[in-house]
């Protein structure tokens, strides 16, 4: 599927091919922390799907409780989260399903880290969860 997306400010624009099987729901605690919300929703873009429009995103290196090291990147001028990829090789964009356009027709198939959901939250019934990253 060809998605769109776009900082809240127009400042960054991007293009991708995605698919939309793979869209999940993350309640990790990272995820809560830097989306001031319950869990972040993402799809992933592999790299030679993925392209840049214009601008270019302020990046920030989170390390995980696992010690694995994710780029988070952003715009720099109204914080509109955009994807997160590894520090390294960068091969998969996990691209924030808020940022884009088609976001209405992109429903989660799954969620990740269900041992961190929000107690008044739960997980989502209907919807295949796993206790923490699927190996």
């Amino acid at each position: 599927m060809n998605v769109n997306g776009a900082c809240h400010c127009g400042q960054i624009r991007y293009e991708a091919v995605i698919d939309p099987e793979a869209v999940a729901i993350c309640h990790c605690t990272d995820c809560q922390t830097i989306t001031g919300s319950a869990f972040r929703v993402n799809v992933p873009a592999k790299k030679e799907n993925f392209r840049m429009l214009a601008g270019e995103p302020k990046t920030y290196l989170k390390t995980a409780e696992s010690g694995a090291k994710r780029l988070q990147a952003f715009c720099s001028n109204c914080g509109t989260s955009i994807y997160a990829t590894t520090e390294v090789d960068q091969k998969i964009f996990g691209l924030r399903i808020g940022a884009l356009a088609q976001r209405g027709q992109l429903s989660p198939k799954k969620q990740i880290w269900c041992d961190s959901a929000m107690p008044w939250l739960g997980t989502i019934p209907g919807l295949p969860g796993t206790p923490r990253q699927p190996g």
